[in-house]
């Protein structure tokens, strides 16, 4: 059974993966993911209530943490009292600083007045820190809490009093901030939940009623007020309306909507007051399905998520025993006494604390996806931002994706005195009628009002067309395979049409659709190129006529036509052979397939389940418009993680380096840790924010 719970009061990202890592492993769980950003875990489990269970665990690794539901988290602490022992600790360490400096050491009162005044604010500042790193000592965890404790009463014993004091009162000052800046990479998934409104207005014979949107059945009739959000998908039945979906497709301008006009969750409504029957449970709606997968992407890790895990395992314990080995070799060797290297050791072990890099990265990812999906992307995690940053090729199918796939038939044309052009229409409407293909469509609307016979053993098979008996003779309708060789050579010089009527093994007829690029596609592509795309290639199961027709008007760089949905895999194989990366952006449930396969699958527009459920980003709007925006947002994503990954590590590695040298003190090693941690992390948010406004002036 699928579980959540939520974890408050974690903000250690390393001790988030130790206690994920300890729930998959213990018996009767499985599929477990901790969502950092969110603080949600989510796990299978055979039994019902875990919440015990799972206290417990987190608190063999981290102290403070409360496990609750979701529907019950406990509100945010108070951390005004926070506030307000650091700022006495403060004071009181400035006053023994004053002391030392104003009245140096001439009176005896005064090293026994720093000694005090430095305990007390150690203590007041370090309270806690100095009780979590006495329980981690005692379960044989080595964190930076311990190494602190070690290193802070290391020196006050060996005298250094008012430095002891001012480490304890940065580093809780710096845990204090990096709680506030993750708090604020935090706040973008609250702002997306609030789309999913969980109250909805029920009429029913005239009387309305306030009901959880959950329970509002398939078909019901919901009033949606001015300004009001949408609950649940539907259609208008009723009144006339503006709707602001800029939460869902990222688009700022409100669109008209009218009785008949279909409707998605989580859109604002205008100034008119609308009756909407529902057509999606609240579950299946628009907004809860972008919810789902946001929250989704951040559990799915990326490569370079999984190999920080990695290298925080090993980074660790080789540290702790460079650590040991500089505190015991030099003063064994004669070179110093063991107080002075004992000194460097701690400043090193604490310099070296692995938080900045482990909370930075996962955090830069999911700031990532959170951008993207304020500019209506929705992609499904990390190693999709990863693939969408490096690919360097990318394939489009054509009806749909890159033309507007509200195709129309121009001509019909008949090789058959026998039937005329509207009898030839009515038969291939005959067959197409059940079909959701767009040029089924397009010939059915073209019907119109002939009358079109009834076939039988109606057969479809993808990429072929339709086979059927119509007065006891079979009819085939589709594409060129269903044509045999002598029809083929009967047709040499002449234009390729989309649909051929082949009636009692005889070619009788055929039919010419067309449609337009969509306004937005050649801007895009060469939008693309602008961003260093190398390839673009359009992969279509349309004529060769109609693909090169369109790859000439959106700037495309090939084409590959006649396609079926097994010969498009091939070709993205292919492509992926001679490229760093390959993304498909398609919108049809025969698109499944190759969207499963390339490097970074993309779906246009909450339509197709199958093609959604395939994909690994969605293009929310239903248009190729953000298709570039996403790109720079993975780009500048992957940035990020590069910056703080190489700004932590050199930092660090400095800090070993002075401390081993003897320069380095102890403030300097809080510094490279907890201060890293927080510049990492208020640069991910920076980032994150400006690579939304960088978006919308492109836009």
């Amino acid at each position: 059974m699928r579980q959540t719970l939520i974890l408050n009061n974690l903000n250690c990202a390393h001790c988030a993966g130790k206690i994920e890592e300890k729930i998959a492993k213990t018996e009767g769980y499985s599929e477990v993911s901790f969502n950092f950003a969110n603080k949600q875990l989510k796990f299978d489990a055979d039994k019902k209530d875990c919440k015990a269970e799972i206290q417990s665990i987190c608190d063999s690794i981290e102290d403070g943490v409360v496990v609750s539901e979701p529907e019950s988290e406990p509100k945010p602490e108070n951390k005004s009292r926070d506030i307000v022992l650091l700022i006495i600790a403060a004071v009181l360490s400035v006053s023994a600083i004053i002391i030392h400096f104003a009245v140096g050491e001439s009176a005896v009162w005064t090293k026994w007045a720093e000694l005090v005044l430095c305990l007390a604010a150690t203590a007041i500042s370090g309270y806690n820190v100095f009780v979590e790193g006495a329980k981690n000592l005692v379960k044989l965890r080595i964190d930076e809490t311990t190494l602190l404790a070690i290193a802070v009463i290391a020196a006050f014993l060996i005298g250094e009093s008012i430095e002891a004091a001012m480490v304890t009162i940065l580093f809780s000052l710096g845990e204090f901030i990096e709680e506030r800046a993750v708090e604020v990479s935090r706040r973008d998934i609250e702002k997306l939940a609030s789309i999913r409104p969980d109250f909805a207005t029920v009429e029913e014979n005239g009387v309305e009623r306030t009901v959880k949107a959950e329970e509002v059945p398939i078909g019901s009739t919901i009033l949606v007020k001015p300004h009001e959000r949408v609950p649940i998908d539907g259609i208008i039945i009723s009144g006339t309306t503006t709707l602001d979906n800029s939460a869902l497709t990222g688009e700022s301008v409100p669109v008209e909507a009218q009785p008949d006009d279909s409707v998605m969750s989580g859109a604002i409504n205008g100034d008119g007051l609308v009756k909407i029957r529902t057509t999606k449970a609240f579950g299946e709606s628009t907004a809860a399905r972008i919810l789902d997968l946001v929250e989704d992407a951040a559990a799915k890790k990326g490569k370079r998520e999984k190999l920080i895990s990695k290298f925080a395992s090993i980074y660790t314990p080789i540290i702790i025993l460079i650590a040991v080995f500089i505190a015991a070799v030099p003063p064994i060797a004669g070179i110093g006494s063991f107080s002075q290297w004992l000194y460097r050791s701690l400043v090193i072990l604490v310099a070296s604390c692995p938080c900045a890099i482990v909370i930075s990265v996962p955090l830069s990812y999911y700031s990532g996806i959170g951008s993207a999906s304020r500019n209506g992307v929705l992609i499904k995690g990390g190693k999709y931002l990863e693939a969408l940053a490096k690919s360097d090729t990318f394939a489009f199918d054509k009806t749909g994706t890159l033309t507007t796939g509200e195709l129309s038939v121009n001509r019909v044309e008949s090789f058959c005195k026998a039937f005329s052009e509207e009898e030839l229409l009515a038969l291939a409407a005959a067959c197409e009628k059940n079909s959701a293909h767009p040029i089924a469509k397009a010939i059915v609307k073209k019907a119109g009002e002939i009358e079109i016979p009834e076939l039988t053993d109606h057969n479809e098979k993808a990429g072929y067309g339709v086979a059927a008996r119509h007065n006891g003779k079979q009819l085939l309708c589709g594409g060129a395979r269903i044509l045999n060789e002598e029809q083929k050579n009967a047709l040499k010089g002449k234009p390729e049409y989309a649909v051929y009527i082949v009636y009692d093994s005889e070619l009788v007829g055929a039919v010419s659709v067309s449609d337009l690029p969509r306004p937005e596609a050649k801007g895009v592509i060469s939008e693309l190129k602008s961003l260093g795309i190398k390839n673009t290639v359009i992969l279509t199961g349309d004529n060769r006529d109609n693909a090169e027709a369109a790859c000439r008007k959106t700037g495309a760089d090939s084409f590959e036509a006649q396609l079926l949905p097994e010969q498009k895999l091939e070709i993205i194989q292919r492509l992926k052979d001679g490229s760093k990366g390959v993304c498909f952006t398609g919108d049809g449930i025969n698109d499944a397939p190759v969207l499963s396969a390339s490097d970074c699958g993309i779906a246009m527009g909450l339509g197709s389940e199958a093609a959604i459920e395939a994909a690994d980003a969605v293009l929310s709007a239903g248009n190729l418009t953000k298709l570039p925006t996403a790109v720079r947002i993975a780009r500048r994503t992957i940035s990020t993680v590069k910056a703080n990954l190489a700004f932590a590590l050199c930092v660090k590695a400095a800090v070993i380096i002075l401390a081993t040298l003897g320069i380095a003190s102890m403030w300097m090693s809080v510094v490279a840790d907890t201060g890293v941690t927080v510049a990492c992390v208020l640069f991910t948010v920076l980032r994150s924010k400006s690579t939304g406004e960088h978006s919308r002036l492109h836009r």
